[in-house]
C-alpha cells in the first residue's frame, strides 16, 4: 500500500514539481529525471490532446498538465510500472495539488489514454 513516505511517491512529487516549474522557465537546465520526459514532450503533450480534445493543451490547468505529463511518459514510454499504479498514483496527486476537479479530469484523461492506445491494465 502507498504510503506518503513511499520513495516511489516522493520521487513522483519532485518529478511533478519540477515538471510544473520548468513550464515557466524553460531555458533551466532540466535534471536528468526530467530531460528524459521533456525530450518527449511533443508526442506525450499530442497524447493528451487525444486523450482530452475538449481541453486544449494550453488551456490544461499547469498542475494537471505536469501530473498528466509524468503519467503519460510512464504509461508510454517508461513501462516498468503498470497502468493502474500510474493513474492511481496521478489522481493522487491531483487530490493532493490539483482543484476539486483534477482527479477526475486526470483519471478521464489517463483512461481514455488507455482506450487510445490498448495499453493493458
Amino acid at each position: 500500500m502507498k504510503t506518503s513516505k513511499d520513495p516511489r511517491h516522493i520521487k513522483r512529487i519532485k518529478l511533478m514539481q519540477e515538471l510544473f516549474s520548468w513550464q515557466f522557465a524553460k531555458s533551466k537546465k532540466a535534471p536528468r529525471d526530467l530531460s528524459a520526459i521533456i525530450s518527449h514532450l511533443s508526442s506525450i503533450d499530442k497524447l493528451i490532446a487525444k486523450s482530452a480534445p475538449d481541453w486544449p493543451i494550453n488551456q490544461i490547468n499547469k498542475i494537471d498538465l505536469a501530473i498528466l505529463r509524468l503519467a503519460v511518459f510512464e504509461l508510454t514510454m517508461n513501462e516498468d510500472t503498470p497502468p493502474k499504479v500510474v493513474i492511481d498514483e496521478a489522481v493522487e496527486l491531483g487530490k493532493e495539488f490539483g482543484a476539486d476537479s483534477s482527479p477526475g479530469f486526470i483519471n478521464g484523461a489517463l483512461g481514455k489514454l488507455v482506450e487510445i492506445k490498448k495499453i493493458s491494465t
